[in-house]
């Protein structure tokens, strides 16, 4: 009678392939978490080019009509809502129109990091991803301007408006 041989992993095998796999995906998810801080403050950059973009097409339109109101207000929202539209829509005359292409969410909890809130009817914060710094935009006066408020500090703001 012939006997059936079953090939299968020795236990030392496995344990040397987990060992492996542990390792890797130890090198590997704190670098994927850092390219995700990264996405989220290239999208937060492209934010405020677009929104000083549209400010200042807007600025020179209202000029082209004779109208030098300034641009005092990003969106339709009222207060600090969270998980409601934000940079949604200019105030204009009772007109709206379109701010950004796809109005933005604000953050979804107090606790949310790597997206944005309002702060009052002229400013907005953005919630850095990788640790506790807010930085504070201004919209009054028609421009999109980063203000230094501790614990930000210029940097912080330059990493946006670079």
């Amino acid at each position: 009678m012939q006997t059936k041989h079953h090939q299968a992993f020795t236990m030392l095998e496995l344990i040397f392939v987990i060992v492996i796999i542990g390792i890797l995906s130890a090198v590997a998810v704190p670098r994927f978490a850092a390219k995700r801080d990264d996405a989220l403050i290239s999208k937060a950059r492209v934010t405020v080019a677009s929104l000083r973009n549209a400010i200042a097409t807007e600025r020179q339109l209202r000029v082209l009509r004779g109208d030098f109101t300034p641009i005092t207000n990003l969106d339709s929202g009222g207060g600090n809502v969270i998980d409601s539209p934000i940079f949604d829509r200019f105030d204009l005359n009772n007109t709206a129109n379109r701010v950004l292409e796809y109005p933005m969410t604000s953050c979804r909890d107090n606790n949310a990091r790597g997206c944005w809130i309002r702060t009052n009817n002229s400013r907005y914060t953005y919630r850095f991803p990788h640790n506790a710094t807010n930085v504070v935009f201004d919209s009054n006066g028609s421009r999109f301007d980063c203000i230094v408020v501790a614990p930000a500090t210029q940097d912080d703001c330059d990493l946006l408006v670079r």
